[in-house]
């Protein structure tokens, strides 16, 4: 059932945190497959700030396909933005210790960004896989900045109303795709980790990260309708659909 509440601090705010989506042990084995995993294929990832990145974790165990439909989730991106979606990207990131801010930005390019009663075009989701909070550099936002003209604070801009929530393993940020956010500083000495599901208009737009490259077949007969309608595999595992992880 969908918390009115929530959908406001949505609409206002611009985010909302949904606490306990996943149990404690689901949590862990997602956790230690993030950070085993990159640790050994990952890549420095240099946008904004430094940290490790896995890519299109869909495609590497179907464990984290429960993720991308998630009934304490996705209803909200759906009451936001409608119910013609994809899901760009299911992505992770690793914060290491001594690793710094990340620039504040919105996920929105600048000619795209909608205000008002408009639905936004794209909506992402933080999935705690650690405990994330000021000391580990957790997620930082600044409220009510999806109604900017502009992708990036400008430089020198005082934002004294930015927050850097406490969430929990486990638990959820939902925000609008044109919410100003961005990692925080690792003082601690624990690597940090996250999963970021980012949901596009599917009628406009194409993939981030094209899950049917390398999904395995044998895993659609235990996937939901909405996960293929997600993914765009209700007609099966195709050649590479467009996306722009293979334009960078």
């Amino acid at each position: 059932m969908i918390d009115e509440e929530r959908i406001a601090e949505l609409r206002v705010w611009g985010f909302t945190i949904i606490h306990d989506v996943l149990d404690k042990a689901t949590a862990a084995r997602m956790r230690d497959f993030v950070i085993d995993n990159t640790l050994r294929i990952g890549v420095e990832h240099g946008y904004r700030g430094t940290a490790l990145h896995l890519a299109n974790l869909v495609t590497l165990d179907p464990m984290f396909l429960p993720v991308i439909d998630h009934p304490a989730v996705l209803p909200y991106i759906e009451a936001v933005m409608g119910s013609n979606l994809i899901l760009g990207s299911l992505n992770a990131r690793v914060v290491r210790p001594g690793d710094g801010h990340q620039g504040l930005h919105g996920d929105v390019p600048l000619d795209m960004l909608r205000h008002g009663d408009n639905a936004p075009l794209m909506m992402n989701t933080v999935w705690a896989l650690t405990d994330l909070n000021p000391d580990n550099g957790g997620t930082r936002l600044v409220p009510g900045s999806h109604q900017s003209p502009l992708r990036y604070p400008p430089p020198g801009l005082s934002l004294p109303h930015e927050m850097q929530p406490e969430v929990p393993a486990g638990s959820v940020v939902v925000f609008h795709g044109q919410t100003w956010h961005g990692g925080g500083a690792n003082h601690t000495d624990e690597l940090r980790a996250a999963m970021f599901g980012h949901y596009r208009n599917s009628v406009w737009l194409r993939f981030q990260c094209d899950p049917h490259d390398g999904f395995r077949e044998e895993w659609l007969a235990d996937m939901t309708t909405r996960q293929k309608e997600l993914l765009r595999m209700t007609g099966g595992v195709d050649h590479r659909h467009g996306a722009d992880f293979y334009e960078r």
